[in-house]
């Protein structure tokens, strides 16, 4: 098979050939139809993320594909199956906290960087091995191209399950002009909130989600001044909820800011990537949360039960694929593609490697 790798941190992408992966137990091998590129994929090739990926690897963040093979528990699976593939891959053998990678992308200490090395190959590739749980049947007539935006919508997915969001909810979005930002605009719409509140900066950005949401949502443009910025966002009534998916550039303030506009007993879930790249902790004040009994948590990606919840949500028509603005490269031109993505990141722009075609 031909696969694009990062053969080092600075270095551009090499598509080189590589064994066809085999399945052992409890793995499938698929054909990767479509795969997501990140807008932020640059940064992570680069080595600026300082992602604990150890080259020469296969990158990529999950994919649609259909199934070569598949090994001898898997039941239900078959050869030609139109599948969706979960890059996030929890060990075996610890059911309360699971050591985790993200395939081909990431890993979470050092059980997670063991289960890296075994499963060291991503999607960007004509072939891939998965845990058989990673695995999710698709519809037979979905698009594999627009069906990998899965790649984005089932993360915020993840934070709004966390955060208990209730059909009729405030929700506000903290990052909402970015692509997982605006992806939880239309996730939590499609779950049946009530009204979702959109801060950010970018007003092209918040006007493309004023436009394709109408009353059910509204933008609030910051300025920089907490107190300002915190009292507009406030204006809309109470928010039940507020997911914040803010990238490790933007500083601890904005985060915090959009933190404290929750009601009382209201909650926060926090799955951006402020601080990564160090400057100041969010350090949301100890009164306010006692006082007002906010629950804030973390939430790093998504239960697996979030894909199968995600595949129904678009099945349905709830969540609709067809307005997103795909753009498609072939595996031999991963670098355009990894370029384009980082100047196209914007609310429902994806870009799609192609590695099969």
């Amino acid at each position: 098979m031909r696969a694009a790798t990062l053969t080092a941190f600075g270095s551009p992408l090499e598509v080189l050939d590589a064994p066809d992966p085999q399945a052992g137990g409890g793995e499938v091998v698929v054909e990767v139809l479509a795969t997501g590129v990140p807008p932020y994929a640059d940064e992570v090739f680069s080595g600026e993320r300082r992602y604990p990926l150890e080259p020469p690897v296969v990158p990529g963040v999950g994919g649609v594909g259909r199934v070569v093979s598949a090994g001898p528990d898997a039941t239900k699976l078959s050869p030609g199956d139109l599948v969706w593939c979960d890059c996030t891959v929890r060990a075996r053998d610890d059911a309360l906290t699971p050591d985790i990678t993200l395939q081909g992308w990431s890993s979470r200490g050092e059980g997670g960087a063991r289960l890296a090395r075994h499963l060291h190959d991503g999607s960007f590739a004509e072939l891939m091995r998965v845990p058989t749980e990673n695995v999710h049947p698709l519809p037979a007539s979905a698009d594999p191209v627009r069906w990998s935006a899965l790649s984005v919508h089932t993360i915020p997915y993840g934070g709004l399950l966390a955060g208990g969001l209730a059909a009729g909810e405030t929700l506000l979005v903290s990052g909402a002009t970015g692509n997982l930002g605006s992806s939880a605009v239309a996730v939590a719409l499609a779950m049946g909130a009530g009204h979702v509140v959109v801060p950010g900066r970018n007003q092209a950005a918040l006007a493309l989600l004023a436009d394709r949401f109408g009353t059910r949502v509204s933008p609030v443009e910051l300025t920089g001044d907490d107190d300002a910025d915190r009292a507009a966002m406030g204006e809309h009534g109470p928010v039940d909820l507020v997911l914040d998916l803010l990238p490790p550039q933007a500083p601890s303030s904005v985060a915090r800011t959009a933190a404290m506009t929750v009601r009382e007993q209201g909650r926060v879930v926090l799955m951006g990537g402020v601080g990564m790249l160090g400057g100041a902790d969010l350090a949301l004040p100890y009164p306010w949360i006692m006082r007002n009994s906010i629950t804030v948590r973390g939430q790093w990606m998504y239960p697996r039960s979030a894909n199968v919840g995600m595949i129904r949500l678009i099945a349905s028509g709830a969540l609709d694929l067809a307005p997103e603005r795909i753009t498609t490269f072939g595996l031999n031109q991963v670098n355009e593609a990894v370029a384009h993505a980082a100047a196209h990141g914007g609310p429902f722009d994806r870009t799609v490697l192609t590695p099969a075609a």
